[in-house]
Parts: structure tokens; C-alpha cells; sequence
């Protein structure tokens, strides 16, 4: 079974994942930015200080948490039709990074953005 055929059968918690593990890998990234702003000069103290910045922690339990989602989405979805769903990535994080960070939006992102989405598109229809 493919492209859309297989993608209606897929369950709701299966959508959820192909939808959330991107939306956590995303919410890491712009945790890991807001932790790069505390970072300090490359050395063992300030190493072992990220360690225990909780912005950091919260950006690795997220990561690990996307991860665990993932692999039960890989037990319901071929690799090849949920892998695309990665992409979402680079939608999420810009718009995480304008809502948290006050990053500006361009017109060419959303063009990428709509590139993207429309490669998911291709890709599972």
C-alpha cells in the first residue's frame, strides 16, 4: 500500500507522532539557542555548567522524548513515507524562532516552507 492509500489508515496517534516528533526536535533547537546565549568561552567550567542549565536539560529531555515517539512511529509508517515528515523541522523552526526568540519571517522562508510541504505532498500522495 502507498502514498495516500497508506496515509488514511494511518491511526491518530501515529499522526500525532509524525507531527510531534518535529514539533519536539524543533522546540530543542531554539531551547539549544536560548542556551547558546549563556554558553560562555569553550572550557571544562563552563561545560560543566551547561550540564546543569535547565534550558539545556529541558531542550535534551525533548530531543530524547521525540526520539521514543518516533520509533513507535516507525513501527506503524515505512521509513521512506515518515522520514519526510521531518521536513516539518524546518517550518517549525523558524516559526518557534520569531515566537521566542524574535527572529524575522522573510518571504523566502515561507516560499521554502510552501517548497517543503509541497515535497511532503510529492512524496506521500
Amino acid at each position: 500500500m502507498k502514498g495516500t492509500a497508506m496515509l488514511s489508515n494511518f491511526s491518530l496517534g501515529t499522526w500525532v507522532g509524525l507531527i510531534g516528533t518535529p514539533l519536539l526536535i524543533a522546540t530543542g533547537q531554539v531551547l539549544f539557542k536560548m542556551t547558546s546565549a549563556t554558553a560562555g568561552e569553550p572550557s571544562i567550567r563552563n561545560v560543566f555548567a551547561l550540564l546543569l542549565n535547565p534550558v539545556l536539560l529541558a531542550a535534551l529531555v525533548l530531543y530524547g522524548l521525540g526520539t521514543i515517539i518516533w520509533i513507535y512511529v516507525l513501527k506503524a509508517v515505512p521509513l521512506t513515507i515518515a522520514y519526510s515528515f521531518m521536513g516539518l523541522t524546518f517550518c517549525f523552526v523558524p516559526l518557534l524562532a520569531q515566537a521566542f526568540l524574535g527572529e524575522a519571517l522573510t518571504l523566502r522562508y515561507a516560499i521554502g516552507a510552501i517548497f517543503i510541504v509541497a515535497g511532503m505532498l510529492a512524496i506521500n500522495g
